[in-house]
């Protein structure tokens, strides 16, 4: 096996590459020239991590080493730059894009003006389950202020759950499910629960600092191919809601830059 075969620009240098795989130097450039046997499935897990691949990426590696690639490692973070240019194209919607475990990985300026802005915080923040129960925010509001905080709770614990099932390995999942339940004891009891039960609240209002209630429809569009979903928020026409939105549209994040007087 060669791994040049994979159309990778491989931009580390070898030395760091076997290092973060765990493999010697010497076996790493025997696989380049592909003197070295076949490589385990461990090997082939260690290379996709140090040399960063894309899933698709990773399944070509494991297909040209002739084996199986199995089940992804753990939710994918990669936005297809279609998903993106289509939020970035809808100007009086506020979109966004989460992964399995409920990270928000895209979003466009509505979304940051109408939550929070998200550019602002470190990745590890930008989770909206750690909002709903560990982490109200830098504005105080628990979840952005929304109506449904309860519902999308329940609803969050069930799909985690799904989740945890899905990516057994997966040390982003396993610590993100870990510290919600050492923090919250209202994450454990529905944790616990098993509740299996989902009734998707399709109106809800947010309460925005800025221009006051904004009631809203969801719709959620599945990315199925990276278990992703792209959440749409759009206000009825001609509504208080909608003049909202345009304002915030007019104003974005730039509340986030005004000094405290």
């Amino acid at each position: 096996m060669r791994l040049r075969g994979c159309g990778i620009d491989v931009a580390v240098a070898f030395e760091e590459a076997a290092q973060l795989a765990f493999i010697s130097t010497e076996y790493y450039t025997r696989l380049e020239q592909a003197r070295a046997p076949r490589p385990s499935r461990e090997v082939l897990a260690g290379l996709a991590r140090a040399l960063r691949l894309s899933d698709a990426e990773r399944d070509h590696l494991y297909h040209l080493a002739g084996a199986p690639p199995g089940p992804p490692p753990g939710p994918s973070r990669e936005v297809r730059q279609s998903i993106l240019d289509l939020i970035t194209r809808l100007p009086q919607a506020a979109a966004m894009v989460t992964s399995a475990m409920y990270e928000v990985l895209a979003w466009n300026d509505l979304a940051a003006a109408l939550m929070e802005d998200f550019s602002a915080v470190p990745p590890l923040e930008r989770n909206r389950v750690r909002r709903a129960f560990l982490d109200p925010g830098p504005d105080g509001r628990r979840l952005y202020g929304v109506s449904d905080a309860e519902a999308f709770k329940r609803a969050a614990a069930r799909d985690l759950r799904a989740t945890a099932a899905r990516y057994p390995e997966d040390p982003r999942v396993a610590g993100l499910i870990a510290d919600l339940l050492a923090r919250s004891e209202e994450f454990g009891r529905l944790w616990n629960s098993h509740d299996v039960s989902s009734v998707p609240t399709l109106v809800k209002t947010f309460m925005n600092p800025m221009v006051g209630p904004v009631t809203v429809n969801c719709d959620v569009l599945d990315v199925s191919d990276l278990d992703q979903r792209v959440v749409i928020y759009t206000a009825a026409p001609g509504s208080p809601s909608e003049e909202a939105l345009r304002l915030l549209s007019v104003i974005g994040t730039q509340r986030m830059d005004v000094p405290a007087p």
